[in-house]
């Protein structure tokens, strides 16, 4: 599939924000090239999943079957080096891709499921007074922060809670027996 056919049908949304990256790019001397623009169009498309480079190396296989997985790095290299996209690591040795958000300064933060997994988003900026604790007791500039707050996720919690109650149905029929029988 070439990138004519890949943009019929998208959503304005995501046409805006390829030609701001476009343009991004156009501002530092760097052309959008077909590979870079179905690279970005795979980051946009699946923008809330934190896709590893192989990640997104296998979904361009799919559209641009040439594409190398080094190329894939190196757009992607650009992309962070002109903060286009952050480099986000949750612990498991994967480096994985995350979009600025726009109008954002700051990076975003992360709240990871150590039970399934899972990232969820947090866009508010939670820590601007630790920040500016930083800034006038230590006299160090803070330019951005990176934050992943490690946890159980609702769902988990609720799986946990629905195990619990499930397990202890069975016991809590018979514990008050017990208590009956030793009354």
């Amino acid at each position: 599939m070439d990138l004519e056919t890949l943009s019929e049908g998208e959503p304005p949304l995501l046409e805006d924000r390829v030609e701001r990256i476009r343009q991004i790019l156009q501002a530092h001397n760097y052309k959008m090239t077909p590979q870079r623009e179905a690279t970005v169009r795979v980051l946009l498309e699946h923008e809330d999943r934190h896709l590893s480079a192989e990640e997104i190396f296998l979904l361009l296989k799919e559209r641009v079957p040439d594409i190398g997985l080094a190329t894939v790095y190196r757009t992607l290299e650009l992309l962070s080096d002109l903060e286009i996209v952050y480099k986000v690591n949750f612990g498991d040795g994967v480096t994985r891709y995350d979009f600025r958000k726009e109008g954002m300064a700051r990076h975003h933060h992360h709240l990871q499921c150590i039970r399934c997994g899972k990232v969820e988003e947090i866009h508010e900026n939670l820590l601007a007074d630790v920040e500016k604790i930083v800034e006038e007791r230590y006299g160090f500039k803070v330019l951005d922060h990176r934050l992943t707050f490690l946890g159980i996720c609702r769902e988990c919690q609720e799986r946990e809670k629905e195990a619990k109650e499930g397990a202890g149905s069975g016991t809590s029929e018979a514990a008050p027996s017990r208590e009956r029988g030793e009354r």
